[in-house]
């Protein structure tokens, strides 16, 4: 209902194209389960409203594997959304029963099947690039912070992409241009531009 005031936001110059919105699951069943008020559908909606209405969108969201009324065809629904939607940052946790909630009254599914399904989602996750189409581009980056170890500075595109360049002081608190030169799957690595 509000995704036209959100992305309008996230189009401001001075605003990162980032939100982290947790879907923790993509079965209806289990979402209701879990007492949420939206269905993968909505959340569909949104992620695809966003993405084609923000330029460089970053979307991240959080999956739960192994909610105690998860079934297999629950767990290929999550899977199923994931390997659509292909987000670039995915939290991916198994259920832990927080006290004093519904869930925790609930009988656990084993430990071997949550953490199959886990490993399962991490594997899906890492078969697909987060970055490469920002490699050989020239992107605005915003740079925050020098990582010591490794001699670099650290900044974000637009889309909240972590860029890493050759440590240079000179550029926190900044933006600069930025050509980008090979992209892991956690980031992209570049060169500042004159």
């Amino acid at each position: 209902a509000h995704v036209e005031p959100v992305a309008e936001i996230l189009q401001r110059p001075n605003v990162f194209a980032f939100i982290h919105v947790p879907v923790q699951s993509g079965s209806d069943s289990v979402l209701q389960a879990m007492v949420r008020e939206y269905t993968s559908a909505d959340f569909r909606r949104l992620v695809d409203t966003l993405r084609a209405t923000v330029p460089e969108m970053t979307v991240a969201t959080d999956i739960i594997c192994g909610f105690p009324t998860e079934s297999e065809d629950d767990h290929a629904a999550s899977m199923e959304l994931v390997r659509q939607c292909k987000f670039p940052v995915l939290n991916i946790s198994q259920f832990y029963a927080r006290p004093g909630t519904a869930a925790a009254r609930m009988r656990k599914l084993p430990s071997s099947v949550v953490k199959s399904r886990s490993t399962e989602m991490t594997k899906l996750f890492e078969t697909y690039s987060t970055h490469e189409g920002l490699v050989g581009r020239e992107e605005r980056v915003w740079f925050c912070e020098t990582d010591k170890r490794y001699g670099q500075t650290v900044g974000h595109t637009k889309g909240y992409t972590k860029v890493v360049v050759p440590k240079d002081d000179t550029l926190l608190g900044r933006s600069a241009f930025v050509k980008i030169n090979s992209a892991t799957k956690w980031h992209v690595e570049g060169t500042v531009l004159a």
